[in-house]
């Protein structure tokens, strides 16, 4: 038998219609089947002589002795490699970009990116927004709560927003706070996170902060991560619910160690930088995702790196069975991809 880079185009076809066929159907085929639907007005028998050769390759399994084959891993990364990603219809190209657009923070469409993914797919919609190293200060807020508290928020130029409850150890009126705003905003922004952080602890340091209200109140904040170039990549992922009316093949043990995994930001984090390196823009795909976990083994990943101004970054990407529709996916991936770079950039 020849190996995957010889596969001729009757061996090459006869693989494609079983992995469609098994999409579609989720059951072995059987060469009847492929016969009846092929195109190449095949045999039963030429088929079935095709299907041994491809089994005795590694691209089909007989998981009973009397019934159909089911194609591996291997089949499905052959089939993929036939495949081309095609436009999406107009109508749900127009609501994509009407979704994104209708919101301003990077963080909303990402989110919106995911649901979008997650309800035309029907699969897991996942979408990363990776802060750049040296994100510039747009504005900060600073709002006062209830027993003690104080919402930061920090907008970046790049459309982050950050926000985070802290408690202090006193009360702090509002025009104390808006105060403390007025002079960073005043004073900072345009700066990169790091060289104002870095300007503050000078002025800190400096004698005269010993008498200057505002920057003895700001030294908190400043203490508390205001301005803290630290964060992490806002990670949103929708639709693991539907992987439950899927027969995976996985015990119920496997089932909930599958959940587990993808309940963990760090997990999902690890698997699209690990199988998303591409260049910006390049579809990538992995079929079977054992390597990370083993409850992954019958999951493929589809997605694509976006490069955005201020060398902020994104990973769109749809996780779901090997029997998915690739092609659809794969549309999906690039024109979310494509409408996200193009208004976020």
């Amino acid at each position: 038998m020849r190996t995957q880079q010889s596969l001729g185009p009757r061996e090459r076809g006869v693989l494609c219609s079983i992995v469609e066929t098994y999409i579609q159907t989720g059951e072995p085929v059987a060469s009847r089947t492929i016969s009846r639907h092929g195109k190449d007005s095949l045999s039963p028998a030429s088929i079935r002589n095709v299907m041994a050769d491809l089994a005795e390759a590694g691209y089909l399994n007989q998981p009973h002795t009397s019934a159909g084959r089911v194609p591996t891993e291997k089949a499905f990364r052959t089939y993929v490699e036939s495949l081309t990603a095609h436009r999406l219809p107009a109508l749900d190209v127009e609501r994509l970009r009407a979704d994104l657009s209708g919101v301003e923070s990077l963080a909303e469409r990402v989110e919106r990116s995911s649901h979008f993914l997650t309800e035309f797919t029907r699969n897991i919609g996942i979408a990363v927004a990776i802060p750049a190293s040296s994100q510039t200060l747009d504005q900060i807020e600073l709002l006062r709560l209830a027993d003690r508290r104080i919402l930061m928020i920090v907008v970046t130029r790049d459309r982050m927003v950050r926000d985070r409850v802290v408690w202090l150890s006193e009360e702090i009126a509002q025009e104390e706070l808006n105060s403390i705003r007025n002079y960073v905003n005043q004073n900072f922004s345009g700066w990169k996170l790091a060289e104002a952080r870095a300007e503050l602890q000078r002025r800190f340091e400096q004698e005269s902060a010993a008498y200057d209200a505002i920057l003895k109140r700001l030294i908190v904040f400043y203490g508390k991560g205001l301005l803290a170039v630290d964060w992490a990549p806002e990670v949103y992922m929708e639709g693991a619910s539907n992987l439950v009316g899927l027969d995976l093949h996985l015990t119920r043990e496997r089932m909930r160690e599958l959940f587990h995994a993808l309940e963990q930001k760090k997990r999902v984090l690890e698997l699209l930088g690990r199988f998303l390196e591409q260049p910006s823009g390049e579809l990538g795909v992995q079929v079977g995702l054992g390597d990370i976990h083993p409850a992954m083994r019958p999951l493929s990943l589809i997605g694509v790196n976006v490069t955005l101004r201020g060398g902020h970054s994104a990973k769109i990407a749809v996780l779901g069975p090997m029997r998915m529709n690739y092609e659809r996916v794969m549309s999906a991936v690039l024109q979310v991809g494509d409408a996200f770079q193009e208004l976020v950039s």
